[in-house]
């Protein structure tokens, strides 16, 4: 019984499976092959197609949206799907109506592509980068910079109307089509360049417009061809923009210098429509002779002056003013302003001038020299206060002059600075005039009497009398002169014997002889010593008294009761 089972059991199944086989076999849909269906249904979301298999297969919405299908199609239309899987996991059909109409059309595109060829589409919609191109069915990818030559303010026009573009990009990997309308639009220019430039040579003048204009040039349209005019190339002279000169819109006469037929090239200058200057009429100006100009742009560095239409030269900011050395050339010269200068120097091929401002004028330091003297009293204003001295502005003159600090006061204290103010009226006297490096020396201390002039016929050797001013540590100071001229005698110099160089022995007011033991009058430094007097004092008196015949004491030769000594505190 139970063989008789088995066998009925197998039996059936090898029907099925003969059965299944012929119903795989008739059937023509193949996986990854685009396949005919019928449209069942139209949903919310999802498109739902009949292929005559076991179920139905669903096509999202969105796939019909992009381009514009949604509109068309309706319930029991036709269309053609790519088959991705027969049965997935969940058995269901799996189709894709957006990757049928890729396979239909790439194939086109590739043709296309590598042929060069240009292919007619419609931008739909406006994405990150660019735009969406539906180009049979096919979408493929428009960068902004690939829409047109110039940028696009308004795309309705062209959304709206088909487009020629050529296929620049593809990749068959990652299912990427870019397209460019920029390359269908030069390829139209060019053959109407070609046209043109096949008419024109080099060194014709011919009249254009001003169709743009930029900081570094001019784009001149020329019966439809556009040909540059470089800002060297507009004018002889120095300018600083084009705008400056020329407008949008304008008609101008132009000569062609240069056509480049490859890349299809003109360039077109002004300034060649006349004669060189610097070839001409530079000849007509001479070194050292001063001429009317013009001043056409202040920069830190200085002023350009033009002379003429193309001869323009550089009033370096040394050569603006004797006096004001550090300030901005705009506030001595400004633009347009009609001025006298002298022509310092001409290079004609470097296509330069140097020119001078200030040698059209007066130079102050000539007539300061004719005016003043080394020695002379003047007076000024202090403008300005350093520390190191002033600088004073010499009345009627447009002069600074330096008073150091060194010069403000024979005692030459840290204090004396302090005691001036800006704008301080002021007598001075003139104790140099440098006119190599323009520079004038001032003096305030001058105005009195050197104190140091009571050892202007002073030797080393000489014995001198001061009165004792004061006592320190150091030593004693003695006053010399009618001008408080104070010298201090060191402690160790004070005395010969160490227990008489005692500063505190001496009493303020007193006179005393010092001898001088060094003396520099240039570097105004003297020394004295009250020692040296007294081993002088006893080398006379021992040749003059110490003989053995004499008999005399040295003790009793020498009075020093003269040498005061502060009296001692009575208990």
């Amino acid at each position: 019984m139970e063989t008789v089972l088995k066998e009925a059991k197998s039996k059936s199944h090898k029907e099925f499976e003969k059965l299944l086989t012929e119903d795989l076999g008739s059937r023509k849909f193949k996986e990854g092959e685009i396949a005919t269906g019928i449209v069942e249904e139209i949903g919310k979301k999802f498109v739902f197609v009949d292929l005559g298999l076991k179920s139905s297969g669903a096509i999202p919405l969105e796939e019909f949206k992009l381009t514009k299908e949604i509109d068309k199609i309706e319930v029991g239309a036709k269309i053609d799907v790519f088959l991705e899987k027969i049965e997935n996991r969940h058995g269901e059909i799996v189709i894709s109506r957006e990757k049928a109409r890729r396979a239909k059309s790439w194939k086109k595109m590739e043709k296309a592509f590598e042929n060069k060829e240009e292919v007619t589409g419609i931008i739909i919609s406006r994405v990150k980068g660019g735009f969406c191109v539906n180009v049979d069915s096919c979408l493929c990818f428009l960068p902004a910079s690939q829409l047109d030559m110039r940028p696009i303010k308004n795309f309705d026009s062209i959304m709206k109307t088909p487009q020629t573009f050529e296929c620049v990009k593809l990749d068959k990997k990652r299912g990427n089509i870019v397209l460019s309308r920029r390359a269908v639009i030069e390829k139209l220019r060019n053959k109407d360049k070609n046209k043109i430039i096949s008419k024109l040579k080099e060194g014709d003048i011919v009249q254009g417009v001003v169709k743009n204009i930029t900081d570094w040039g001019v784009f001149v349209d020329l019966n439809g061809v556009d040909s540059l005019l470089h800002i060297t190339d507009i004018s002889w002279s120095r300018i600083n923009k084009p705008s400056e000169l020329l407008s949008l819109g304008q008609s101008i006469k132009v000569k062609i210098t240069k056509i480049d037929p490859e890349k299809l090239k003109i360039s077109v200058s002004i300034k060649h429509l006349t004669e060189d200057p610097y070839a001409t009429t530079i000849n007509k100006y001479e070194i050292g002779k001063i001429y009317p100009a013009t001043i056409t742009k202040v920069q830190e560095y200085g002023c350009f002056a033009k002379l003429e239409d193309g001869l323009e030269g550089l009033i370096h900011q040394t050569e603006l003013s004797w006096t004001k050395k550090n300030i901005h050339p705009g506030k001595i010269l400004s633009t347009s302003q009609k001025v006298d200068v002298q022509l310092l120097e001409k290079n004609v091929e470097k296509r330069r001038l140097s020119l001078s401002y200030k040698n059209t004028l007066e130079n102050p330091w000539k007539k300061f020299t004719k005016d003043f003297k080394v020695g002379d009293i003047s007076e000024g204003t202090i403008k300005n206060i350093t520390d190191y001295g002033l600088f004073v502005s010499i009345k009627d003159t447009e002069l600074d002059g330096l008073i150091h600090y060194k010069d403000l006061s024979w005692e030459e204290k840290d204090t004396e600075l302090q005691k001036y103010k800006k704008n301080q009226l002021i007598k001075f006297k003139i104790l140099e005039i440098n006119l190599k490096d323009e520079k004038i020396r001032l003096g305030i201390k001058q105005l009195a009497e050197d104190p140091f002039d009571f050892f202007a016929d002073k030797k080393v050797s000489d014995i001198v009398t001061g009165i004792v001013q004061n006592s320190t540590q150091n030593g004693i100071y003695l006053q010399f002169g009618k001008k408080n001229l104070s010298i201090l005698i060191k402690k160790n110099q004070l005395a010969k014997e160490i227990e008489n160089q005692r500063p505190s022995r001496f009493v303020k007011g007193d006179k005393l002889d010092a001898l001088i033991s060094e003396l520099d009058k240039e570097k105004r430094k003297v020394s004295l010593s009250i020692k040296a007097l007294e081993e002088k004092q006893t080398k006379e008196a021992v040749k003059k008294y110490g003989s053995k015949d004499s008999g005399g004491i040295l003790s009793d030769i020498f009075d020093f009761s003269k040498v005061k000594t502060k009296p001692k505190n009575k208990k």
